[in-house]
């Protein structure tokens, strides 16, 4: 079983294309995981795709995209939909830090990136709403440029 081909098909249907597989997220990102195997058993490569098989995808990932509770599943960020996922607000860490292209903001590959540190305590404590992804990873819906500065 190639887990990170299933992870990429996982993420596409609960980050981007709902619609496309029939899954209707709530609103904070669930679907069960029974609707995700039927629509995922449409297509010949998945067909004998099990929960087991989802709980191992989960498990193995490095970058933990994804969540199963009980018998529910859903991406922990990166969604495209217009569909607001809600996230419960965190404390986060006094700094948080955000590599990036020094040419272009959020190029990917870059040989001498530039990394932004978010000074993520001011910021909450100024109103800003900042949200866990997983274990590494902080979201916000925009964060003001005077709490970001370049290291």
């Amino acid at each position: 079983m190639d887990y990170s081909k299933l992870s990429k098909e996982v993420s596409y249907a609960l980050r981007h294309a709902p619609g496309e597989y029939e899954l209707e997220l709530d609103s904070e990102g669930w679907v069960d995981i029974e609707h995700l195997l039927l629509s995922l058993h449409t297509d010949k490569k998945w067909e004998s795709i099990t929960e087991s098989d989802l709980r191992r995808m989960v498990d193995a990932s490095d970058k933990k995209r994804h969540e199963i509770l009980n018998k529910r599943i859903r991406a922990l960020y990166g969604h495209s939909v217009p569909q607001k996922v809600l996230k419960k607000v965190g404390i986060p860490p006094s700094i948080l830090y955000h590599g990036t292209a020094r040419n272009l903001v959020g190029k990917r590959k870059d040989s001498h990136p530039v990394l932004l540190k978010v000074h993520a305590e001011k910021a909450s404590n100024e109103g800003i709403k900042l949200y866990r992804g997983n274990n590494a990873v902080w979201l916000a819906d925009f964060v003001h440029s005077r709490f970001i500065s370049v290291e």
